[in-house]
This record gives C-alpha cells, sequence and structure tokens, in this order.
C-alpha cells in the first residue's frame, strides 16, 4: 500500500455514462476509475472526453480517489485525453496496455507537456499503469520504476490471456505468474499492486474466494466493475481483531527494545524477527486508514 491511501477497491465507470459518472463516488469505494478506453466505441470518444471533463471540474467526489483510463497515445485519442484531463485537475492517469518504460516516459512527457499547458505544477498528475500483454509482464519492474509519478501497477487479465492464447478460469491458474510478476515488481518499486476485474458480479462467493487469493499473493486491492462487490473485498482486506491485538503488541515491544537501545525484539519469550515488525506495521497502517483504530492507538 502506498502510504496510507487504500486502494481495495477500484470501480470501473464507463466515460459516456452521465448517470454512472455523477453517482460514482458514493457507494464506498477507494478509487473510481472513468473509463475513456474500452467500454467507450469510437464514434463516442470525444463526447465521453468532455462528458468526464465536466464532471471532475464540477463535481466534488470527496476523499475517493479519481483515476481516469485513457487511450494509448498510439490512437489518435491518448494526447487529448491526457491534455483534457490534466486541465480537468485529474489525480491520476490510467495507461492502458503498457508493455514497456519507454510507454510511460512518452506518456510522462505528454503529461508534463500538458500541465504547462494547463498552468498545472509539474509532477501533480500522477500515473497508474496497466499491465495486458506478456511482453508487459516480462517488463513489469521496468515499467515500475519507469516514472517517480508511479502510484501502482495494475492486471489487465482479459487481453493478457488473449496474448497468451488461452482463457480464464475461475481457479486463475493461468494467471498466477502474472499476478506474481506483477506483485514482485510493485514491492521491489515501493508502489501498489492492484489485481485485474472479476467479471461475474452474480458470484459473490468466488469473489472473495478470488480476493483472498490476491491479497495472500500481495494485492492491495482490486478493480471492480459493480458497486456489489465493494463490502465482499473490503471485508477480505480488513485485518481481525486478533490480527491488531497482536500487532499492536509487537510494535510495543518493538518500541520498548529501541528505548532500551536494543536491537533485539522480543513478545512472550520469543524473538521477534523485523519482517515481523514491519508486517505488524502494516496492519496497524490499514487499520488506521480504515478507521478501525485511531491515530492515539
Amino acid at each position: 500500500m502506498n502510504g496510507e491511501r487504500l486502494r481495495r477497491t477500484m470501480l470501473f465507470v464507463p466515460g459516456n455514462n452521465p448517470g454512472m459518472i455523477a453517482d460514482a463516488h458514493i457507494y464506498g469505494s477507494d478509487a473510481v476509475m472513468f473509463d475513456l478506453e474500452d467500454s467507450v466505441s469510437m464514434g463516442e470518444k470525444d463526447a465521453a472526453r468532455m462528458l468526464v471533463y465536466n464532471a471532475l471540474k464540477t463535481i466534488d467526489y470527496g476523499k475517493v480517489e479519481i483515476v481516469v483510463r485513457v487511450n494509448p497515445l498510439s490512437t489518435p485519442y491518448g494526447r487529448d485525453d491526457i491534455f483534457a484531463m490534466v486541465a480537468a485537475g485529474c489525480p491520476v492517469i490510467r495507461m492502458p496496455k503498457t508493455e514497456c518504460a519507454q510507454d510511460v516516459i512518452d506518456t510522462e512527457k505528454c503529461i508534463e507537456e500538458a500541465e504547462k499547458t494547463a498552468g498545472v505544477e509539474i509532477g501533480t498528475t500522477k500515473i497508474l499503469t496497466a499491465v495486458e500483454s506478456a511482453l508487459g509482464i516480462t517488463n513489469a519492474y521496468s515499467i515500475a520504476t519507469a516514472s517517480s509519478r508511479i502510484i501502482g501497477i495494475a492486471l489487465g487479465a482479459e487481453d493478457y490471456c488473449a496474448n497468451l492464447k488461452t482463457t480464464r478460469s475461475q481457479e486463475g491458474t493461468e494467471l498466477f505468474y502474472a499476478r506474481s510478476a506483477i506483485v514482485v515488481a510493485a514491492r521491489a518499486a515501493g508502489i501498489d499492486a492492484l489485481d485485474t476485474v472479476y467479471s461475474n458480479v452474480n458470484d459473490t462467493e468466488g469473489l472473495i474466494e478470488q480476493t483472498k487469493l490476491i491479497k495472500q499473493l500481495g494485492f492491495d486491492g482490486k478493480s471492480i466493475i459493480n458497486p456489489r462487490q465493494i463490502a465482499p473485498i473490503n471485508e477480505v482486506f480488513r485485518p481481525t481483531d486478533k490480527d491488531i491485538e497482536k500487532a499492536l503488541r509487537i510494535i510495543k515491544a518493538a518500541e520498548e527494545a529501541e528505548k532500551r537501545g536494543s536491537g533485539v525484539v522480543s513478545l512472550d519469550g520469543k524473538m521477534v524477527d523485523k519482517p515481523v515488525v514491519m508486517r505488524a506495521q502494516r496492519v496497524i497502517t490499514v487499520a488506521r486508514a480504515m478507521n478501525i483504530i485511531g491515530e492515539e492507538v
């Protein structure tokens, strides 16, 4: 997790749907991603861009993180998308179909040009990369470290599976390597890792099982396509009371060891390794961000 910003759920919203754009922030997702790419037909690209631009300029989305997925720079729409979204004050641009570090560098250059044109402070607009091919997975670390603007790297499974010449399965065997590569690259780069969508909105049990899997792999959250998926995912990522209690005890023991000038942390007669302390700190960070415990704890 990057800082204390939770990204358990990122709700996809088609950029050509005025009703969904207006109400997207009320459902409780950590982030909302307005889509100008795959969900918008060629004939509606310009209208969708203007719709999202006006929404960002006029609607107060509160504390929900706003992301816009633009079209690739290789299309006739990508550059116009970036300039419009930067001018509208979009905090995060999501790059689709990122295959190499140069894709990020080209996008960053375009964003910087757009910031200068709009009078926006250079570096304000962040980047979320999405990897959707075998080449992208192969280059995951170089992509994740290609710009200081990058806050996360996401997996796009549909295009990735098509590129692998396979199809998605319920158990996700075909995605295991890609998911692991995304998480390892994200952790090495110090950014967030976001999993792909679970497309069957009526299968809550399957969604929960998949979320448990990606949490175990180390993901920070998941892209979603329906507000009904928010609560089950958030619950999976919620630290248990037992986890929080244990984490607090570990952190207290670490603080006491530091006061004594000792590099050895022990709890209940057992030595506690540094990775265990780090994991405990992460549990408390998440618990505070979810308002389960207060800052004073």
